[in-house]
């Protein structure tokens, strides 16, 4: 089961963003401004975790566990730009995970693994905090139909027969959903990077 907060109703916060979360946070140290703000991210770590772990049940625990390293390293220290921060957290454990099975021919620098201080490049965490952002809003522009069948193609790996049977959708739907939603994405987050430049 995913980290959730028990008390507040994250609808009830969409207005509020990331930074003034994380404000909250570190003026009262509640957990519960943590939660809410790793619960929109739930779906961006599930798919990091699936991309490196090719496994459902390891990418879902892996979360868990991303979870938990995020919270206490933020109880630690402030970071400016949550989003790439968090996909590092992500990743790093992903890839010490499959080192520790041996898995992993490279050798992880260990500088890679300790948190971003203020001699990280910035540009290079707020350049990756915007592509997120810009994946965040194009995924919430496609239709449901196309959302929930991307999702599942893509971030839960499933089969085309599997989100057939979930979906109810028929096998030419699926493909279809799948392929415009893919090609709706990429659109969509070209137009976005525009409207930056």
């Amino acid at each position: 089961m995913l980290y959730t907060s028990p008390i507040l109703n994250t609808d009830k916060y969409k207005h509020i963003d990331d930074q003034q979360l994380l404000q909250n946070f570190y003026a009262d140290k509640n957990n519960e401004w943590l939660g809410i703000l790793l619960q929109r991210y739930t779906l961006l770590l599930l798919g990091v975790c699936m991309k490196y772990l090719k496994n459902e049940e390891e990418a879902k625990d892996g979360v868990q566990q991303v979870f938990l390293k995020a919270i206490t390293e933020l109880h630690k220290y402030k970071v400016d730009y949550f989003k790439s921060w968090l996909y590092m957290v992500a990743k790093n454990h992903c890839l010490m995970k499959l080192r520790n099975k041996g898995k992993w021919p490279v050798e992880i620098n260990e500088q890679l693994l300790s948190a971003p201080d203020e001699t990280e490049d910035t540009k290079k965490f707020l350049e990756k905090d915007t592509a997120l952002t810009n994946m965040e809003k194009a995924l919430q522009l496609l239709n449901e139909e196309q959302l929930q069948c991307v999702t599942l193609f893509y971030l839960e790996k499933k089969s085309y027969q599997d989100i057939t049977e979930q979906t109810g959708y028929s096998l030419l739907k699926v493909k279809s959903h799948i392929q415009n939603g893919k090609r709706n994405l990429k659109i969509m987050m070209e137009r976005l990077q525009h409207n930056e430049q």
